[in-house]
């Protein structure tokens, strides 16, 4: 019933309208008199003469000034008799009533009674005051609704969301996975709690706190648990929300927010994604966004500025921080820079500790196990996981989260959905010898991952999968690992080529070559890793995103660009070579594993492992290898 007001107001008006017309059709029609001797039958005003010329009118009523009678006469159709007629007269008959008057007709001017013109008169009064009225009371109500017609003056007010004690539920508690970020942060609490502690030794505090790192890494949520623990003001605003297409507006918002927030000082103000106001000015190809960077000049001013904001501090998130404008990011305004990244493996055990408190788990589920096999996952990540993981033990009847659920759960997330397995087919064949390519490989050489899973269960776009789990946070990647990936990944194409033939192979290897073409020219444009020596030859800008990236876009020759080319194409020869090797040197346990992944469609790491260590040596790999 959001919106029934407006409906009821709107008939209540048409009603209104309606009403006055009928009224001035009752009111202002016809004289009161002539209603008394109204006649249901018209007659004519030629008729009307030859009737009176034949002495047949007894008696004339004369209405409305003189332009309408009604006539009583003898009515030769109907025996004579006496009947009523209405007949309009001429503007100008001056001789009928001399004609009235020789015949000795019996005849009387009725005058014309003001009531209709008072009713009139009423009514042009009445129904514009309650017109007035209703489309008054009309706006009034629309003008407290966000966005009504009233809003129009509020344009250049902020935005802001204002809490005099912000009660988000989320505490530093709440918060796991990032305890370098929660301790900086618990110093900024600590500096609006406990003032007087830092300033009794000469430190200030601190202008601004800028949030970096991944989507998904908390940096909201921080600054959920930062106004639940301050017990200050809290204002929350996104950087899109000073953007306007009015001119003058994004700069009005800002200087109102810092006025709201001077008056509730000390107090915290937390702008996301700050990026959509903070990118560089005079960037863009075609030049800047006046407006935007007007906004951005009064967000600099007011943060420091000649007048000084003591007692605000400014909480502001981004993932982008290399577009963020370089008078910004100095000490003054934004003082510290926190970054938020992805969690390592104590840390995503922290995080699923957190997010597993309202979940009821099977005592075989182990935490530690699901953390080492989600490297790179973030807070979000790891929270889907198990909500992904919730909703399969419900859909399947299940009174607890098993590790079927979990492993589930982490394929959806990584993969998609699953869909309907294949039937047994030369399609499925060729599918099993790709993937068991992949594992095969990457199961001979020492440096590769160690393999989780094989499955010819199809996920997302993928007809089959093959899993490599590392156990460890690998910072720094040597050459040796980039080199064994690469093979790995021409696993499935030299599988398919040695066992079908190169006129079969499929297009199946299409991502895994795009995959590898990019280590591998990463390894010779950015690493150094290539005869060329060790130079970068490229930047790690992936887009044009400002102008200067567009002028500096050819960091090398013509004859440069050509060795580049040959060096790629060279490391991901001898890694395909190596891969065909394994596999005709090892065709007969792929052909094993082959037949038994058609019949199982999945099989684990450890049992892919011993099957291959039947027929030729494993070598021992340095990862630890989680189970589930």
């Amino acid at each position: 019933m959001k919106f029934s007001w407006r409906v009821v107001a709107l008939w209540s008006v048409l009603a209104l309208v309606i009403g006055f017309f009928f009224w001035q059709g009752a009111f202002a029609g016809a004289p009161a008199d002539m209603s008394k001797n109204a006649a249901n039958t018209r007659m004519t005003y030629g008729r009307f003469l030859e009737y009176l010329d034949a002495d047949r009118v007894s008696n004339v009523d004369l209405y409305d000034g003189g332009r309408t009678a009604i006539v009583e006469a003898a009515d030769q159709d109907i025996e004579n008799r006496v009947q009523r007629w209405r007949v309009d007269l001429p503007a100008n008959a001056p001789e009928l009533i001399n004609k009235l008057k020789e015949k000795n007709v019996s005849f009387d001017a009725h005058p014309m009674r003001n009531d209709g013109a008072i009713w009139g008169l009423l009514g042009n009064l009445v129904f514009p005051v309650l017109l007035i009225t209703g489309l008054f009371f009309l706006f009034r109500r629309s003008n407290n609704l966000p966005g009504g017609p009233g809003q129009a003056m509020n344009f250049g007010k902020s935005k802001a969301r204002f809490q005099m004690e912000a009660k988000t539920g989320v505490k530093f508690d709440d918060v796991a996975g990032i305890e370098e970020a929660k301790e900086e942060l618990q110093e900024v609490v600590t500096f609006l709690k406990q003032p007087e502690r830092f300033t009794a030794v000469g430190a200030r505090i601190p202008k601004g706190v800028l949030l970096v790192g991944p989507p998904g890494t908390g940096k909201t949520l921080l600054a959920k648990a930062i106004a639940g623990e301050a017990g200050v003001p809290f204002f929350s605003i996104s950087g899109s929300e000073f953007v306007e297409m009015f001119v003058g507006v994004g700069a009005s918002r800002v200087r109102d927010l810092f006025k709201k927030a001077k008056d509730n000082a000390p107090c915290i103000i937390f702008i996301d994604e700050i990026d959509a106001v903070g990118r560089q000015r005079g960037a863009g190809i075609g030049g800047g966004n006046d407006e935007r960077e007007q906004t951005l000049n009064q967000l600099l001013t007011e943060m420091d500025g000649f007048e000084g904001n003591t007692g605000i501090i400014i909480i502001a998130a981004t993932n982008r921080p290399d577009v963020l404008d370089s008078a910004l990011l100095r000490p003054g305004r934004f003082d510290r820079q926190v970054t938020v990244d992805a969690p390592d493996i104590k840390g995503r055990l922290e995080i699923l500790g957190v997010h597993a408190r309202n979940k009821k788990l099977d005592p075989s589920v182990s935490l530690e196990a699901i953390a080492r096999r989600t490297p790179g996952f973030t807070g979000a990540d790891l929270a889907n996981l198990l909500n992904e993981a919730a909703i399969l033990t419900a859909r399947r009847r299940k009174e607890a989260i098993t590790l079927g659920e979990i492993d589930d759960a982490v394929d959806r997330v990584v993969a998609g959905m699953e869909g309907t397995p294949l039937v047994d087919s030369k399609s499925k064949r060729l599918i099993a010898y790709h993937e068991v390519g992949h594992a095969l490989v990457g199961t001979l050489i020492k440096d590769h991952d160690p393999v989780q899973k094989v499955t010819l269960i199809p996920r997302g776009q993928a007809q089959g999968l093959t899993w490599f789990t590392p156990n460890e946070e690998q910072g720094l990647i040597s050459r040796s690992q980039l080199k064994a990936r690469i093979t790995g990944a021409l696993g499935g194409r030299a599988a398919e080529e040695v066992i079908f033939g190169a006129a079969e192979v499929t297009t199946g290897a299409g991502g895994d070559l795009q995959q590898l073409s990019g280590m591998a020219r990463q390894m010779v444009t950015r690493f150094g890793m290539s005869t060329l020596g060790p130079l970068s030859l490229e930047s790690q800008q992936g887009e044009v995103f400002l102008v200067r990236d567009w002028t500096t876009r050819s960091e090398y020759s013509d004859a440069i660009a050509s060795r580049i080319d040959g060096q790629v194409r060279q490391i991901v020869e001898e890694c395909y070579d190596l891969a065909k090797k394994l596999v005709r040197d090892n065709r007969t346990v792929t052909d094993r594993l082959v037949d038994l992944l058609i019949e199982k469609e999945t099989i684990d790491g450890a049992e892919f492992r011993q099957i291959v260590a039947e027929y030729t040596e494993v070598p021992e790999k340095t990862q630890f290898v989680p189970t589930l």
